[in-house]
């Protein structure tokens, strides 16, 4: 950095620690996109949904108050009450469960950061398909396959191991596939604590979690929010922030050396 570094007693100059520069990096780059202010009141991108939505439907009162907490409420509540509630209608004819807990935080994750790389279509299907496999396996590694729910029979110990399991394959495919999907940590979880067992109820699972994709995608398109396809958006600004950090980094390890080897010459 151009900052010039603090001196010692002796009128040398201290070496910059790695942690001070990328503190610098940071404190140079443009904040984050899911801000707080007047068009965004409780960040994310739920009024930039809303906005689109209200411009395509031409709503003039709304548009000049989309961004109101009211306004924004109310739209939660009813995105909520029909995303769910299609699932819900969908368990009810077929006697099949398209509803599952995990459902709710993917679905919110969808109407309030929708381009948020937890929220693209890739991390939200192969996040929750790694849940469902992880879950699972950790059924068949201890013998829980056909045991009962562990709301009715109990915590046993391999159904601490299950669980204890589950969780822990599934953050760490997740990571190692770079798909994270925060709500896939609750699907494995209801499979390994025994609340859905059967191939094809995680098959059902599974396909209500590719319904509520595509109703994603067509609402937030419809409002003119840059929704991905498959995969997650590229962030410029966050490429450039590692790149600066880097940068930074490999520039104060140079300057360490430097100095090392001065003071091996003295």
């Amino acid at each position: 950095m151009d900052e010039e570094q603090p001196q010692n007693q002796d009128g040398s100059r201290s070496p910059t620690r790695p942690s001070q520069t990328i503190f610098s990096a940071y404190a140079d780059v443009p904040r984050p996109r899911y801000r707080i202010d007047e068009a965004h009141p409780i960040g994310g991108e739920m009024s930039d949904i809303l906005r689109g939505l209200f411009m395509r439907l031409r709503l003039p009162w709304l548009m000049e108050h989309y961004s109101r907490i009211t306004v924004l409420s109310i739209f939660g509540f009813i995105n909520g009450c029909i995303s769910i509630g299609l699932m819900s209608i969908l368990a009810l004819v077929t006697h099949s469960p398209f509803i599952f807990p995990s459902l709710g935080p993917t679905a919110f994750l969808f109407f309030y950061t929708p381009t948020a790389p937890a929220a693209s279509p890739r991390n939200t299907i192969i996040g929750h398909f790694i849940g469902v496999c992880a879950g699972y396996l950790s059924l068949m590694l201890t013998g829980l396959t056909n045991a009962g729910p562990a709301l009715s029979v109990g915590v046993t110990w391999p159904r601490v191991i299950a669980a204890a399991l589950s969780l822990g394959l599934t953050a760490g495919l997740m990571v190692f596939f770079k798909s994270p999907h925060p709500p896939a940590g609750a699907t494995t979880l209801i499979i390994s604590l025994g609340l859905l067992t059967k191939p094809w109820q995680l098959a059902l699972l599974m396909l209500a979690v590719l319904l509520l994709t595509c109703q994603a995608f067509t609402i937030n398109r419809l409002a003119g929010i840059p929704y991905p396809l498959w995969n997650p958006a590229k962030d410029p600004e966050g490429q450039n922030i590692g790149k600066k950090i880097d940068k930074e980094i490999k520039k104060v390890e140079a300057e360490e050396q430097r100095e090392e080897r001065e003071k091996e010459m003295r």
